[in-house]
């Protein structure tokens, strides 16, 4: 099978949105549309495990284009904790109860968006990998902390830019509106003259 590509999760936000399945891209999957340069064979989705939740899965798979047999759909409605699916356009990997983490609504509480991809957060991939403790994912885990600390330091940097930009704004509009008698132009601080527009 081919490299999971970004039109497929495009395919997979897409499809579930429509059907209001609640989930989350976890896994290598997740990091990747967080921006962690890797390749990767599946995607991986954390699905809320409801009754109500695994019915709208069912649909939302099928309508993917995934040949589903009644056995894959009964465990997916039952909320089997791992369902591999291969008999569809791309391998998808149905999680309902990772390792490493408690619950799903906890996972939603610090779930990141991405261009309308909703996301595990860094540090619940990460428990998720080292949880597992398979071979591979123990190789990955150094990788991925570097590539958490990483993103971290750039979301506070992006968060310090826009604060900053937005102080900007204001103390250019202050500017512009600093009080003067003259009607003809008005004065800034720094002595600038602002020309009234009739």
């Amino acid at each position: 099978m081919a490299a999971f590509e970004y039109r497929q999760a495009e395919e997979i936000r897409d499809a579930f949105a429509r059907r209001g399945v609640r989930y989350l891209f976890i896994g290598k999957s997740g990091a990747i549309l967080l921006g962690f340069p890797d390749t990767t064979q599946d995607a991986d989705v954390f699905v809320e495990r409801d009754p109500e939740n695994g019915a709208a899965l069912v649909a939302a798979i099928r309508e993917l284009g995934f040949d589903l047999t009644d056995a894959q759909a009964a465990e997916i409605l039952r909320g089997k904790d791992f369902v591999q699916l291969k008999n569809g356009p791309f391998d998808l990997d149905l999680v309902f109860a990772p390792d490493g983490i408690e619950r799903f609504s906890e996972a939603w509480a610090r779930r990141i968006e991405v261009e309308g991809f909703p996301v595990c957060h860094p540090d619940d991939i990460i428990a998720s990998k080292a949880a597992t403790n398979r071979v591979k994912d123990r190789e990955s885990l150094p990788r991925l902390r570097a590539f958490r600390d990483y993103w971290a330091e750039r979301r506070r940097s992006q968060a310090a830019v826009a604060s900053l930009s937005r102080g900007s704004r204001r103390r250019v509009m202050n500017r512009k509106r600093w009080p003067t008698t003259d009607t003809d132009s008005r004065t800034s601080r720094s002595g600038l003259y602002w020309r009234q527009l009739p």
